[in-house]
């Protein structure tokens, strides 16, 4: 067997090293251009749920011939969000099974991740179609589970960008980097609580222009007094973890509460850009756009990060070690296939969207606030954790 596997590597190896880029796509030798190929097939999934969800009002003529809309008008609408955003999930969730688990290069699952591209597209689209004959009962009560999935990836999401920044931080700390990174480490800091304290205010003067805008002036300033805590946290003497994660976490948490204040709906005095967004312009697509790109960044960068979600962080990694967790990063993307259904209709099912509009609603507000506050109580407890750790071990019998 170990020879076997040592003939393998080198024929992976060899591929890898005299192929061209479409060589070793085409051949199954090449995990990291499955990653994008795989985000392809995400991106597509996400416009054609838009279609669906803007453009596919012709379409519930024929859903309700075939008797699958249960009479209901609006099948192309958020429903149609929720066929497209299953296909994907049933997709993801395929690969996810059959991935789980592949530690080596030369496991047989290795190469059903990295190539079958052709039978994975089929797989793809077969799934996406099988959806639009499921009966309207059964996607409403997936729309409620895609609450639910939805919540996970933004929690996964959460702990990836908080480990990246405290794995920053512990970078710039280090005794290899200290010296050379610390007037880096002060700039990127400063900047951060710059930018920050110019959020703030922006927000004041964009969405609280009147004392009667209570609650936007609670989510601001509730987001400062959070910016204050974690500062407060930080510099703890038991902590000691410098200006820097507080510092990107603020930028992390002020940019939350700006998506928060910007999904309330129109027509709501003390959000006059949402009002002004009502209209139709290139500024409106491109913004579409952007969120768009944005949801497929962030389940990619995400899916790759399994190494946060790791207990042991001391292992070493082999040469015949997969380059990253295939079953971490199909499982990402099948709760990604979820959450960019909740952010097309609103996280409401019920919720008629306009055109070129994304994540609006009072529902796609507070899940946002929500996942604010939240980000803010898994920093600080990633910090206190080891403290109160040493602590219990401390006061334990020897």
């Amino acid at each position: 067997m170990e020879s076997g596997a040592g003939i393998t590597n080198q024929r992976h190896a060899v591929v890898l090293k005299d192929s061209s880029w479409f060589g070793q796509f085409r051949n199954g030798f090449n995990p990291w251009m499955a990653r994008y190929v795989y985000g392809l097939i995400f991106l597509f999934a996400n416009l054609l749920a838009w279609a669906a969800r803007d453009y596919g009002r012709g379409a519930s003529k024929t859903m309700e011939r075939l008797k699958v809309c249960a009479g209901k008008s609006d099948c192309s609408g958020a429903e149609g969000v929720l066929r497209v955003s299953l296909g994907c999930f049933i997709f993801y969730m395929i690969m996810f099974l059959s991935t789980v688990g592949t530690s080596k290069l030369h496991d047989c699952r290795d190469a059903w991740h990295s190539g079958w591209w052709t039978a994975k597209i089929i797989l793809w689209i077969a799934s996406t179609i099988i959806t639009f004959l499921v009966p309207s009962a059964f996607i409403q009560i997936y729309g409620e589970i895609a609450h639910f999935g939805a919540g996970v990836f933004l929690l996964i999401q959460l702990i990836s960008v908080i480990s990246f920044i405290r794995w920053l931080n512990d970078c710039c700390q280090s005794e290899k980097n200290a010296e050379r990174c610390h007037i880096h480490a002060m700039l990127i800091a400063t900047t951060s609580y710059v930018v920050c304290i110019v959020g703030v205010i922006l927000m004041y003067i964009w969405y609280a222009p009147e004392p009667s805008c209570l609650l936007n002036i609670f989510f601001i300033t509730w987001t400062l007094v959070l910016l204050q805590l974690m500062t407060s946290a930080s510099l703890h003497p038991n902590v000691n973890a410098g200006f820097l994660t507080p510092g990107l976490m603020g930028l992390y948490v002020v940019f939350l509460c700006w998506c928060a204040i910007r999904s309330e709906p129109a027509g709501e005095s003390c959000n006059r850009k949402a009002e002004a967004s009502r209209r139709t312009d290139w500024l409106t697509i491109i913004s579409f756009i952007v969120a768009l790109l944005a949801i497929v960044i962030a389940t990619f960068s995400t899916g790759i990060d399994s190494k946060c979600f790791q207990f042991r962080k001391g292992d070493t990694q082999a040469e015949d070690d997969v380059p990253y967790g295939y079953g971490f990063f199909h499982f990402v993307f099948a709760t990604g296939a979820m959450y960019f259904a909740m952010l097309l209709i609103g996280w409401n099912t019920h919720h008629i969207i306009e055109k070129w509009t994304i994540d609006v609603g009072w529902t796609s507000a507070w899940v946002r606030v929500v996942n604010e506050w939240l980000a803010v109580c898994v920093y600080l407890w990633m910090l206190g954790a080891p403290i109160l750790l040493k602590i219990k071990q401390a006061a334990e019998p020897v």
